[in-house]
């Protein structure tokens, strides 16, 4: 009777020890990563309030509304430069849990945050091609309407314009993302070489005397107004 008290002594000794080694081991684990949550949030905020500075002082809100994309965030009541910074600063977050989950080792966590931060750069340069691609086709459309005001199909080409422009952007922007690469990357192969294909027969073609004499009737209208323009500063002809 003695020896079995002895043994259940002993087995509870031992598992009180065991739990109080792990508690000791888990309790600085945690304060280190609390710490590093602490400062990692202080720097993603600091860091993403300089981003916000920077682009701003770039003109990424020129740009956002020479894409028209301030035009789509109006209702969600927030611009493309403050929508950079917060996927910066949350990727700056998800660096920090990345960090402070890896002081518990290896674990189903860390590696599906080590997935995200790999991500997070892609999607922010897929909004960026996005932006750019939209600024892009906006300024084509605006050229080609006004370069075909005089026809009834003006308009038409320039909307076309635009919306193939547009769409390349958002193909190149979901292959940039690794976003549905498999069907995004034959469209966009596809479209470029639809586009190439037109270009060498249409200029290498019949367009190549009607461009040549829309160029003439251009460069004709830019002589008549700088004369127009030099008679008006020198009325008197001298």
């Amino acid at each position: 009777m003695s020896h079995n008290q002895t043994s259940l002594a002993i087995n509870f000794t031992e598992g009180f020890n065991d739990a109080w080694s792990k508690v000791a081991q888990f309790v600085p684990e945690l304060a280190l990563f609390l710490i590093i949550l602490a400062i990692g949030w202080s720097c993603a905020k600091v860091a993403a309030r300089v981003l916000d500075r920077i682009l701003r002082k770039a003109g990424s809100e020129k740009l956002a509304e020479r894409a028209g994309a301030a035009r789509l965030l109006t209702d969600a009541q927030v611009d493309i430069t403050a929508l950079l910074c917060r996927i910066a600063y949350y990727g700056l977050l998800l660096v920090t849990l990345q960090l402070g989950f890896g002081v518990f080792g290896p674990n189903p966590v860390t590696v599906m945050i080590d997935r995200l931060v790999t991500w997070l750069p892609q999607l922010i340069v897929a909004v960026v091609l996005v932006v750019v691609a939209m600024a892009i086709a906006n300024v084509v459309r605006s050229l080609i309407t006004a370069a075909l005001s005089s026809v009834f199909y003006g308009k038409t080409v320039g909307t076309a314009a635009w919306a193939v422009i547009a769409t390349l952007g958002v193909i190149a922007a979901l292959g940039q993302a690794g976003i549905a690469t498999t069907v995004t990357q034959p469209v966009l192969y596809a479209a470029l070489s639809a586009v190439a294909g037109i270009l060498i027969v249409g200029v290498g073609g019949g367009l190549i005397n009607p461009m040549r004499q829309r160029w003439e009737r251009w460069l004709d209208v830019a002589e008549q107004e700088s004369a127009r323009a030099r008679a008006e500063r020198d009325p008197s002809g001298a």
